[in-house]
């Protein structure tokens, strides 16, 4: 039976190399790829569905924009906030209720990107599909669900790639 004792949560250890700086910084850019295609596919649908290409009475307006605008503000949040401060106890940061103040805004960071993602849906449903759009003018609503799972999937990558630790940093706790 494998030596236990160092309290781990899982029974494998972690690769090493999910530990390096350069893979921190493959996880910066793949998760700002990510937001562009995002806003690459919004402003794509947003332009078609101006054009005189587009020939049907479905456009995208306002209504379009306000899941996006949610989902990029909870990613804007969530990636604000440090990860040491969620696990802060009485001891560190003069005991002065930062975890708890630090999970509540993480909360609402990720109630704000479900939802853009949630309201991406209702759009694509009540705009979309409940009024029968046929596909070129049904991309408008699938494209905003498509951009809002994709800035919260970057928010994911981001959150984890930011948070790494590795050999290098320092730990300033004594």
């Amino acid at each position: 039976m494998a030596d236990l004792s160092n309290h781990r949560l899982f029974r494998f250890p972690k690769p090493q190399w999910l530990n390096s700086a350069n893979t921190r910084t493959a996880g910066v850019y793949f998760a700002g790829a990510l937001f562009s295609i995002a806003l690459f596919v919004l402003i794509d649908a947003a332009t078609f569905s101006k054009s005189h290409l587009n020939g049907s009475d479905f456009h995208m307006n306002g209504v379009d924009w306000i899941p996006a605008i949610f989902s990029a503000l909870g990613m804007l949040i969530i990636n604000m906030i440090d990860k040491s401060r969620l696990s802060a106890d009485s001891f560190s940061y003069s005991g002065d209720g930062v975890a708890w103040k630090a999970r509540v805004v993480l909360f609402l960071g990720f109630a704000a990107m479900a939802g853009g993602l949630a309201g991406s849906v209702t759009v694509l449903v009540l705009k979309y599909v409940v009024q029968e759009a046929a596909w070129p003018a049904l991309w408008f609503g699938v494209a905003n669900v498509v951009a809002n799972a994709l800035v919260m999937l970057s928010s994911v990558v981001l959150w984890v790639s930011q948070n790494m630790e590795d050999d290098y940093t320092y730990n300033l706790a004594l």
